[in-house]
């Protein structure tokens, strides 16, 4: 067997679940994630819908500008 036959195939997501780029600032992020909890949550994907939500939260505090006092200590 070659390479190519012994990988696994995994299946795609759909185009309208698949996570952004990390392109654009911190709001236009945290925007793009809170709709694309919104796509998933009406598709029944929870695990999704958590994931995007995070990341959300993530840029929330980015734009927030907290974290950055944890980088000064280290």
């Amino acid at each position: 067997m070659n390479a190519i036959s012994q990988r696994r195939s995994v299946p795609m997501r759909p185009q309208a679940l698949r996570r952004p780029q990390n392109a654009g600032n911190a709001r236009q992020n945290y925007e793009r994630y809170i709709v694309r909890a919104r796509e998933a949550q009406f598709s029944g994907d929870v695990i999704e819908v958590e994931n995007c939500y995070q990341h959300a939260e993530h840029y929330l505090r980015v734009m927030r500008g907290e974290g950055n006092d944890r980088r000064d200590q280290l």
